[in-house]
């Protein structure tokens, strides 16, 4: 607790200092462009004719701003159709929903902050792990979203899409922030900005406590982060290097069975076992550089996770308990060069571009160990990973007419990996290539009006470990190895209406395959073999704006998830999938200054809990509100989350565990993390 704090005493003193060196202007006005970039466009951003489908969006950091978060993670709602939920503390990874995935915490979803990967490879608590706790939202500049594996420029994980998210170039202005709320929440922001002839310099800083509602268990959550962000001009482009850190200790109140509330042994905010937490950091140095040629990137990522967590309680152990730990320390290292030409071929306007993406995670420790009440008790395996990959790509864009453009993509993927595992069996190397085609075409039917037409092949990578074991480190049993790369196709057809004076809508029919959906299992260090499937649906998203300052949006999607082969004794649902997704929400923009507000209703529909579809999990209805009021130099707002005090479920699962005096098999039943109950946040914002 005492580096804690240590560290926020630093960042602290950093980010005061700061605000007393001296300010430069900029005569040259070479650095003006970043201001711009605050209030990008975003959802009014006219894409007719720039974007490649319909599902194509931009997000501004004005759109950020105005809408009520309870957790960081709800950034990733503003790609339409994601749905951001948590089973446990607030310290880890979210759960996402997608397109009829239950993304479990970010597979099939690639996710990239200012060029660096999020999503982790082999990971001690699942396969593509995207925790986005160490982003300060008032440092987002740009949400770019892409749905289905279309996109040459996206590889691993990219299938039901991506999100590039860029942190902000300018400041809107200097900001001290004190927020302070029910359950204990607080959370101190303060960040600062210097500027010269062709250069920029920001600091940011945020801390954030909170205890939660919980009835047992004190989440005691510490976070902080900071970032640090220098951008100048170089050559006919602007580079730039930022350092990020984070740093974060949480106690969770994990997910708990029906039947012990219905009992009376616990209440709904209650938990069966009070031990469980974690603690995890990131850090990160990276560089961006970009002209109208050439775009490079590089990166080096220092994280660790220490989780404890308990979903069975009795079952395996019915003296120590089921309690256990999973641990993962890495680093990662890399980066990705492209050039771009404009060309002519005979009188058709072509862009090309050609890539080169690499990656290696250096896994230091990746192991499942037993515990009880946090101590150490065993070792389900231990494993060092050392995993690269190299992928080549290349872009096609060619206006054949005026109304009709072609797009035509070319990616190739090479991964490499070995496994030093504590069972000598388990050990081995492992390798795999995949050839990825994307093709599309765009026709502007008039000026308001697009229509788009995709197709494109698209993979993820299965947990290396899963690639090279032979032997059940639980039960002991031969068990066969899984294939490291795994194949999916899709394919959408979709159009967009844009009228710059009040309306952006799109409408997108899709489709994807996957060839299996094997997946590596953290909880239980082995494989679980899963089938081939097929999903398609239908997105509708509409952002109307009456006037200047009053705007509404909506976005509904609903999906089809099915195995594409039987098996015996299961059905062909996939579980975890969600038919039905929907947002609505209303803004008022403040103007320089005065009254603002936003509401915003998040509906989850029924999920399909097992493949035969004889469990569901009722729908969920969220509804957040925010008010505030500018004054010249100061900023207050008032959040209410979960303002109708719903007592939906975040998250729900369906399977056995067992509870003091029940049978040694245990009792099948549905498992839940309750949904926050209804809090308030007011922050008091000094801007300079």
């Amino acid at each position: 607790m005492n580096r804690l704090y240590n560290k926020v005493g630093l960042a602290c003193g950093l980010v005061a200092a700061s605000l007393w060196l001296p300010v430069k202007a900029d005569p040259t006005g070479q650095m003006d462009y970043a201001i711009e970039q605050i209030s990008v466009y975003g959802r009014k951003q006219n894409l007719l004719g720039l974007s490649s489908s319909a599902s194509q969006g931009l997000v501004s950091a004005e759109e950020i701003a105005l809408r009520p978060l309870s957790r960081t993670g709800e950034i990733m709602e503003f790609v339409p159709g994601m749905i951001v939920t948590q089973h446990s503390g607030s310290g880890k990874a979210n759960q996402y929903f997608l397109r009829g995935f239950n993304l479990d915490h970010g597979t099939d979803f690639a996710t990239y902050v200012d060029g660096m990967p999020v999503n982790m490879r082999s990971h001690g608590h699942g396969q593509g792990y995207t925790d986005v706790n160490f982003l300060i939202p008032e440092l987002v500049g740009q949400i770019s979203y892409a749905k289905g594996p279309y996109d040459a420029g996206a590889g691993d994980f990219a299938s039901s899409g991506s999100a590039r998210i860029s942190l902000a170039d300018q400041l809107a202005a200097p900001q001290l922030g004190l927020t302070l709320g029910s359950y204990g929440y607080q959370r101190y922001l303060a960040t600062a900005q210097q500027q010269w002839q062709g250069e920029r310099l920001l600091y940011a800083a945020e801390f954030q406590t909170y205890a939660g509602p919980w009835t047992d268990v004190d989440e005691d959550v510490h976070k902080l982060n900071w970032l640090t962000r220098y951008l100048t001009t170089v050559g006919a482009g602007q580079l730039s290097v930022s350092l990020m850190a984070y740093d974060n200790q949480w106690q969770s109140a994990d997910q708990i069975p029906l039947r012990a509330v219905q009992s009376g042994l616990i209440d709904r905010y209650g938990s069966l076992d009070t031990g469980l937490g974690g603690d995890s950091s990131r850090y990160s140095l990276s560089a961006n550089y970009q002209d109208d040629d050439w775009s490079a990137s590089a990166y080096l990522i220092q994280s660790r996770l220490r989780l404890l967590s308990d979903f069975t309680y009795l079952l395996n152990d019915p003296l120590a308990g089921d309690q256990f730990e999973q641990l993962d320390q890495r680093q990662v290292w890399g980066g990705q060069l492209s050039r771009h030409w404009h060309l002519w071929l005979d009188e058709v306007r072509a862009e090309l571009s050609l890539g080169n993406e690499l990656r290696f995670d250096d896994i230091g420790k990746v192991a499942l160990n037993t515990t009880n009440a946090g101590v150490y008790t065993g070792t389900v395996r231990d494993d060092a990973v050392n995993e690269l990959s190299n992928g080549l790509f290349s872009n096609l864009e060619a206006e054949l007419n005026e109304w009709l453009t072609l797009r035509l993509g070319l990616r190739y993927d090479y991964f490499s990996g070995e496994v030093q595992s504590d069972t000598a069996l388990n050990s081995g190397r492992s390798d795999d290539g995949i050839l990825s085609f994307k093709g599309g075409l765009s026709y502007l039917l008039s000026d308001n009006v697009e229509l788009y037409g995709s197709l494109g092949q698209g993979f993820h990578s299965n947990d290396i470990r899963g690639a090279t074991i032979h032997v059940d480190p639980l039960s002991g049993e031969a068990v066969s190895p899984v294939d490291l790369l795994v194949r999916s196709e899709g394919a959408e057809a979709g159009l967009r209406y844009y009228d710059a004076d009040w309306i952006n809508f799109s409408a997108a029919f899709w489709t994807l395959d996957f060839d299996s959906e094997l997946l590596y299992v953290g909880d239980a260090g082995s494989t679980e073999p899963s089938r081939a499937s097929r999903r398609h649906g239908l997105e509708l998203a509409s952002y109307l704006w009456l006037n200047p300052r009053l705007s509404l949006d909506a976005e509904v999607a609903w999906t089809s998830a099915r195995f594409r082969q039987d098996e015996a004794g299961e059905g062909r649902y996939v579980d975890g999938s969600v038919p039905w997704v929907a947002s609505a929400g209303v803004t008022y923009q403040p103007a320089d200054s005065g009254f603002y507000a936003s509401a915003r209703l998040r509906y989850l529909g029924k999920r399909i809990l097992d493949s035969a579809k004889q469990h569901e999990a009722d729908a969920t209805s969220l509804v957040n509100l925010s008010l505030g009021y500018r004054l010249t130099g100061w900023d207050l707002k008032l959040d209410v989350l979960n303002l109708l005090n719903s007592y939906d479920h975040d998250i729900d699962y369906w399977y056995s565990s067992r509870l003091p005096g029940e049978a040694e098999e245990g009792v099948e039943d549905l498992h839940y993390h309750p949904v926050e109950p209804r809090s308030v946040r007011a922050t008091v914002s000094y801007r300079y």
